[in-house]
């Protein structure tokens, strides 16, 4: 088994398709096979099962596949390492919309202020696709809403982020020192949209308090939510932290919740990723992150 054996394999597994792969690693498809074939002689099993001239990876060809391509990545590391050793490292940080809007800026201009040397390059996207980029090794490493369960992806929480109730600036319910969630449930609703953390956990605490609520607005923007309400077009449940600037210069007004809701916010990386000193200097500026 060769690094030459793990592209080849990696091709046909991200294409599904021998003569795509031989494309595009520019290999002749009888040799694309050969290399298939003799992975799947030396691990003893069946990596893709052929099915109407198509290709399908077995499980053994998914757990070669999750190893593969940190195998490949650590190799490619390791030559750019050693045959550029003097030239300025990159990483690749990806984060979700919420964190990238209000969060990341500040964390990547600290980075680049204690490590001018290093460069980065961010995406920001939904946590979805943030964590398959994850498990794909297209990210270094992302910062997320909640925690991902998934046996690949480990989990740092940095930052508790204390939900609060948004409402209108003269709404009765400011008369309040804090709310309860079925007082809430007496007003017209605006919420995150359906899927997003945020929105889960908001709609688990209601399940679990057996409070039946249906959403007058659903958006995947803070700000649209905080612009309605200053409409006076329902309230909301919403991270206090990440929309506190918005609080300051908008006409609207945020209550406690007696039963405190507490989203964490969460550095991820794949387990098998090799922590670098410049992966481990940006985990260390976000653990001693204030907001």
């Amino acid at each position: 088994m060769t690094i030459r054996h793990l592209k080849i394999f990696i091709a046909v597994y991200q294409l599904k398709s021998i003569s795509q792969a031989a494309i595009k690693l520019n290999i002749a498809q009888p040799s694309i096979s050969l290399a298939i074939k003799e992975l799947e002689i030396h691990y003893e099993t069946k990596l893709f099962d052929r099915i109407s001239k198509k290709i399908y990876p077995t499980e053994s060809g998914n757990q070669l596949y999750s190893y593969a391509i940190h195998i490949i990545s650590l190799y490619h590391e390791m030559e750019d390492k050693i045959m550029q050793w003097d030239n300025i490292g990159t990483i690749n940080i990806g984060s979700s919309i919420t964190i990238g809007t209000h969060i990341l800026p500040i964390i990547i201009n600290n980075y680049r202020n204690s490590y001018p040397n290093l460069q980065t390059f961010v995406t920001v996207d939904n946590t979805t696709t943030i964590v398959e980029n994850i498990l794909n090794n297209n990210l270094d490493i992302a910062l997320i809403e909640g925690q991902i369960k998934h046996n690949d992806i480990t989990c740092i929480p940095f930052i508790d982020d204390p939900m609060e109730v948004i409402v209108p600036i003269n709404h009765p319910l400011t008369s309040f020192k804090s709310v309860s969630l079925q007082q809430i449930s007496n007003y017209p609703f605006l919420t995150r949209e359906k899927n997003s953390v945020t929105r889960k956990l908001i709609d688990s605490y209601f399940a679990t308090n057996q409070i039946n609520i249906k959403p007058s607005w659903e958006s995947s923007s803070n700000q649209a939510l905080i612009k309605a309400i200053e409409n006076n077009l329902g309230i909301a449940i919403l991270p206090y932290k990440l929309i506190k600037k918005d609080l300051e210069h908008a006409h609207v007004a945020q209550i406690a919740l007696d039963q405190p809701i507490v989203r964490q916010l969460n550095i991820i990386h794949h387990r098998r990723k090799f922590i670098t000193n410049n992966l481990q200097a940006f985990i260390d500026i976000c653990l001693n992150f204030t907001y």
